[in-house]
């Protein structure tokens, strides 16, 4: 990548992307089963799938299958299918423990996928937080898992985007080092796999009301370095809505979709959010679409 910078040149991953930025967006949102959304959607029309699919562990009645991964197959080769060459599925999970009913961990997931997909697994990110529930027969956990997948080797990687700026004495301490690239040193330090950023409380100002709801933060995060602005950005176990939130704060275009009816009213506030807390600036503009009318091409036949 250097070499390539150097020489004035880009990644292959780059290349052929769009230049500049949508002057709007467009969001869909929609209540459906994960499969029949996915049925719907062209070949390679996605950038970035955000995947944080139930975890079998009874939270609720989508949170109950008797085959776990015969369930999941289903619908990771359906992303794998939807995704661009340049794109990513970024799945969210964790490792069961004693207590816990059912076979839906990452492990799990991540075994499937090297035996029958051709993606990529790029990144194991170690989501690390300094809140959670206490325990006496086990050390108590404190993070969380996201495996990142890509499509091809081709795929799409914003690294400068997400970059953590130095304090000034580090800055100015690195600058003194002949070995260092400055202008890396002034965009700052790769925040590397492992993030330590809080869950939310139960008290939290994001919260919405869904029961395993992420950090806008860590999603901020995804969104900025594996999705371009103007591209698709997908999650079809939507949730709480907060990647429908940060994709259009981002700029991205979304297809959001759950199989709960209640999402339509986490969306609503989702949506309330980000018009209080003044995200989208000024120049802004998004489209929202109450359901999905896509027809795949072989799907009409």
């Amino acid at each position: 990548m250097n070499a390539l910078r150097k020489a004035g040149q880009k990644h292959s991953s780059t290349a052929s992307l769009p230049t500049g930025i949508a002057a709007k967006t467009r969001h869909v949102f929609d209540v459906g089963d994960c499969l029949d959304v996915l049925a719907k959607i062209p070949d390679e029309s996605v950038q970035l799938i955000v995947c944080d699919p139930p975890y079998n562990i009874l939270l609720a009645d989508w949170d109950d299958h008797l085959d776990y991964i015969a369930w999941a197959k289903e619908w990771l080769v359906e992303a794998e299918r939807v995704l661009s060459p340049t794109g990513s599925i970024v799945i969210f999970g964790g490792l069961q423990y004693q207590g816990e009913a059912g076979s839906g961990d990452l492990l799990s997931i991540i075994s499937h996928m090297r035996q029958h997909s051709r993606m990529l697994l790029a990144n194991l990110i170690v989501w690390n937080y300094p809140n959670g529930t206490s325990a006496q027969r086990f050390f108590a956990s404190r993070h969380e898992e996201i495996a990142w997948f890509a499509k091809t080797k081709k795929y799409y990687f914003d690294l400068d985007a997400v970059r953590e700026p130095y304090d000034e004495e580090t800055k100015a301490a690195y600058m003194k080092d002949k070995r260092l690239n400055p202008e890396s040193v002034e965009k700052g330090r790769n925040p590397t796999n492992v993030w330590r950023m809080s869950r939310l409380n139960g008290n939290s100002l994001e919260r919405v009301g869904h029961p395993t709801q992420k950090p806008a933060a860590v999603i901020e995060r995804l969104v900025r370095a594996l999705s371009y602005p103007g591209s698709t950005v997908l999650d079809f176990f939507a949730g709480s809505g907060v990647t429908a939130r940060v994709a259009i704060q981002e700029g991205r275009n979304s297809i959001c979709t759950d199989a709960d009816p209640v999402f339509r009213d986490y969306v609503a506030k989702q949506l309330d959010f980000l018009r209080q807390d003044d995200l989208l600036g000024t120049a802004r503009q998004y489209q929202i679409i109450d359901g999905l009318d896509i027809t795949r091409p072989e799907a009409a036949e």
